[in-house]
């Protein structure tokens, strides 16, 4: 059984398929802002000037999904996606300053599973050194 496990995981198509799914929050949000370019999440958290952090926000998240995706530059994609997933975390989800419930408890959620996907798009870019497919 495990090797046909072992096969499955191995297949292209399987590794094209986590690349997609790793990075949709990004490129999801990205073709959001893109199609309905609204500023006003940007102006929401104090980014000035918007018009330029929602630009800026689309092009870091769709261009690192789509070097994830492809598995060209996957470290230059996931390494611009964990600073700017980083980011967001003291920007938008400072769970530390909060003192209102639910509002402090779903910021610190939120910056937990930040922190996760930190780690995942850490391990993308070591798959991809050794795993060129």
């Amino acid at each position: 059984m495990s090797h046909i496990i072992e096969q499955f995981l191995r297949h292209w198509a399987v590794a094209a398929g986590a690349r997609v799914l790793l990075s949709f929050p990004f490129w999801g949000s990205g073709l959001a802002k893109l199609i309905d370019f609204q500023v006003a999440e940007m102006a929401g958290v104090g980014l000035e000037p918007v018009v330029a952090f929602n630009v800026a926000t689309v092009i870091v998240q769709l261009g690192g999904s789509l070097f994830i995706i492809l598995n060209r530059y996957t470290w230059l994609g996931a390494g611009a996606l964990g600073i700017f997933t980083a980011l967001t975390i003291p920007i938008v989800h400072h769970f530390w300053s909060m003192t209102e419930e639910p509002g402090r408890t779903i910021a610190f959620h939120t910056a937990a599973e930040h922190i996760g996907m930190i780690g995942a798009l850490i391990v993308v870019s070591i798959l991809a050194v050794g795993n060129k497919r």
